[in-house]
């Protein structure tokens, strides 16, 4: 049993509808939908009455409900107190970190902190873009290491977040190059024959970057679905088996780039792209919540770095 299947029960029981929850626990309703279904068979009996709207819970669910609500306290009672202790390891940074940034900026931009503020230990946790801001919105990090676009923002409160921009980044559309060094597939396409199109996953925050790339693209793109993941390393290994193109973080291809075995899809012509920035949040250090000595001196030598 998991613990974000007792989460999604008891956005249910609240909200009464699946694609509202879904929507709330950012994941699509078939995956919310086979969540509740896997509790229920850790259960072992229905707990949502299926036949009846708005959604309801079964006896045995209302049961439950009070349980859940219990056990989910508790798991999150002895978090924190571990997470309480460990705090406590003042020479240690804890990182939540967008997993592209964890395999292509963060390695080297540890390298220059460490060269500025001295050695420390580290620990990174790679995730997708909601779950590495959940992690620091709940205690779990000491920094957020995170992509953002300003037509996709991240709900953190800047009252209670300090926000640096310490990088960018660009966001492409790749393909594999052919014998002469061109891109097999070249955008734009055309309606007659589409180009196969490499997706990110619908709930992926690249994946919705990408959508406003077509959505403000003048000259349209013909694309055709071909497959879909959550990651861009995922996409960059389709691209280089050719398998279609791929919209994909500049820095995740530098090394294919200067291989050519990738080249951008589009033409300095026509581009279809767009910058993201690179932001470092922290929680605001309070007197009751004081921070880490660590992760304040981090701070401070960034400081006059920022873009």
């Amino acid at each position: 049993m998991e613990s974000k299947w007792l989460e999604d029960f008891i956005s249910l029981a609240l909200t009464h509808s699946f694609s509202r929850s879904a929507e709330q626990r950012h994941v699509t309703q078939s995956a919310f939908s086979r969540r509740i279904k896997s509790l229920e068979a850790w259960i072992g009996t229905d707990l949502i009455d299926r036949t009846s709207f708005p959604t309801s819970l079964t006896r045995e669910g209302h049961l439950f409900y009070e349980q859940a609500i219990a056990m989910l306290g508790q798991i999150n009672d002895v978090r924190a107190l571990l997470r309480e202790n460990r705090s406590n390891t003042q020479s240690s940074i804890d990182f939540a970190v967008h997993h592209t940034l964890a395999l292509t900026y963060t390695p080297k931009w540890l390298t220059r902190l460490k060269s500025g503020i001295g050695p420390f230990s580290a620990r990174l946790m790679a995730s997708n873009v909601h779950d590495a801001v959940m992690v620091l919105s709940e205690g779990g990090c000491d920094l957020l290491l995170t992509f953002y676009h300003p037509l996709q923002p991240l709900q953190l409160d800047a009252t209670r977040y300090d926000m640096m921009i310490v990088g960018c980044e660009k966001l492409c559309a790749y393909s594999r190059c052919d014998q002469a060094g061109r891109a097999e597939f070249a955008l734009p396409g055309s309606a007659n024959a589409p180009l196969p199109y490499l997706s990110y996953a619908s709930t992926a925050y690249l994946g919705r970057i990408v959508d406003l790339i077509q959505a403000d693209a003048i000259n349209a793109l013909h694309l055709e679905k071909c497959y879909e993941t959550g990651t861009a390393e995922a996409l960059k290994m389709m691209v280089l088996e050719g398998h279609g193109i791929a919209f994909l973080p500049e820095s995740a291809v530098v090394h294919e780039l200067a291989q050519q075995q990738l080249v951008r899809a589009d033409s300095p012509q026509l581009r279809w792209e767009t910058d993201m920035e690179i932001r470092l949040y922290r929680e605001k250090s309070t007197i009751q919540k004081p921070g880490k000595r660590l992760v304040a001196q981090l701070w401070d030598y960034l400081q006059p770095h920022q873009l």
